[in-house]
């Protein structure tokens, strides 16, 4: 994933850079794992097939620098592109939708490791409201705002169908989300002011799909 919130100092960063940043720090932490203390940009291409000059680009806009044919200090890398992507603050979310993707994600723990902890659920099925997943409550969706007030919460994580996920998006931007992670292929409408991360697992598909098909008619 990449960083969902961006600070002020981030918003120059181009997107593709913030996208590939955090495949580098799982790199490095893959790296740190095998006893390396230092790491060049050559070192990451040569494990993630991105080029070195794009690497030594992408990490020049993080507050970091390199020593002269040695690299960069593991610990330290790490510590800043964490730092750099959010990851060491933890961002309380809503999920809408627990539906098989949905309750996937509730049961995602690692989302914490990067900095993102659902803390509640929302969904209409009175099979699901007033239980838990994973040890986080499920409330009725008619709830969602009476717990804005009670949850220091500005994420909406969206798994809605895709027939509501207009509605749902309007309902919680009125409630106060100023943030949105839209796992469905709708494309939502938003106000300026709020964040949308968009990832569909079936535009994903489609690519994938579409790139197996070219290669195997070559």
């Amino acid at each position: 994933m990449s960083g969902l919130l961006q600070n002020r100092e981030n918003l120059r960063v181009p997107e593709p850079t913030l996208r590939r940043l955090p495949w580098y720090l799982s790199n490095v932490k893959l790296l740190k794992q095998k006893g390396e203390r230092f790491v060049s940009s050559t070192q990451i291409s040569k494990e993630i097939n991105i080029d070195a000059s794009q690497i030594a680009k992408d990490l020049s806009y993080v507050n970091i620098s390199g020593r002269t044919r040695v690299g960069y200090e593991v610990d330290t890398l790490i510590a800043v592109l964490e730092d750099f992507l959010g990851f060491t603050n933890l961002h309380k979310a809503f999920l809408f939708g627990v539906g098989s993707l949905g309750g996937a994600l509730l049961h995602d723990s690692g989302l914490r490791h990067f900095g993102l902890e659902i803390v509640a659920a929302f969904d209409v099925n009175p099979a699901l409201v007033g239980t838990t997943l994973n040890g986080i409550p499920i409330f009725h969706t008619d709830d969602f705002r009476r717990k804005m007030q009670e949850y220091d919460v500005n994420i909406g994580v969206l798994t809605v169908p895709i027939e509501i996920a207009q509605q749902i998006t309007d309902y919680m931007v009125e409630g106060g989300i100023k943030a949105v992670w839209n796992f469905t292929p709708f494309r939502i409408r938003v106000p300026e002011n709020i964040v949308v991360q968009n990832t569909s697992l079936y535009a994903h598909l489609a690519v994938m799909f579409n790139r197996l098909n070219f290669n195997e008619i070559k």
